[in-house]
């Protein structure tokens, strides 16, 4: 059956993925760049956290995606329009033009699964997502490494080489780094 990706309507598979081990706990629960407000993400803390997730698993279109192997959620990516993230405003990464694109931002696999090709899929399940929404192009903002060990903590953006596999071209360079290296804005475009 191989792997399948879904749109991300099951709050229980999400946390599952980016959800923390105690519910108290301040982690990303990957709405540091969905939220278009950096104050709305400050302000939430702990079970706070979850439950505004909850909240977007249930909005049309949901926040990303999952990656299952059989009934087993494997991994996540978030992709939305670019309008609703933090993207839409960010003055690192820049906007190319004035399409509605739609933003890649994270890819995240989890332990277990990784070394499987998984954030591959991912990846290309986001951009069928988004193009089943009728974005016009997809964007990401993955680190440009060179071949070089990013800190798996700082994975979850991708890579230059990811997203090139998965037929997107690097648009424009960003003031961006992560882990000491620079993003790049990589975008497909789906018209």
């Amino acid at each position: 059956m191989g792997i399948q990706v879904r749109p991300a309507t099951r709050f229980v598979d999400v946390r599952a993925v980016v959800g923390p081990k105690r519910p108290d706990a301040n982690v990303c629960w990957c709405l540091s760049y969905r939220l278009t407000s950096s104050k709305e993400n400050l302000s939430l803390k702990g079970p706070d956290r979850g439950e505004r997730v909850k909240q977007l698993v249930r909005q049309d279109p949901p926040p990303g995606v999952l990656a299952y192997d059989g009934d087993e959620v494997v991994g996540w990516a978030g992709v939305h329009p670019r309008a609703d993230t933090s993207f839409a405003t960010n003055r690192k990464i820049p906007h190319i033009d004035g399409l509605d694109v739609w933003s890649v931002w994270c890819i995240r696999v989890r332990p277990g699964h990784r070394g499987e090709g998984i954030s591959h899929q991912l990846l290309e399940g986001a951009v069928r997502f988004a193009r089943e929404h009728g974005a016009p192009a997809v964007e990401g903002y993955p680190v440009d490494n060179h071949g070089e060990k990013v800190d798996l903590t700082m994975a979850y953006v991708g890579t230059r080489r990811l997203f090139e596999a998965a037929g997107f071209t690097k648009a424009a360079d960003t003031d961006s780094v992560l882990n000491g290296f620079p993003r790049v804005l990589m975008r497909l475009d789906l018209g």
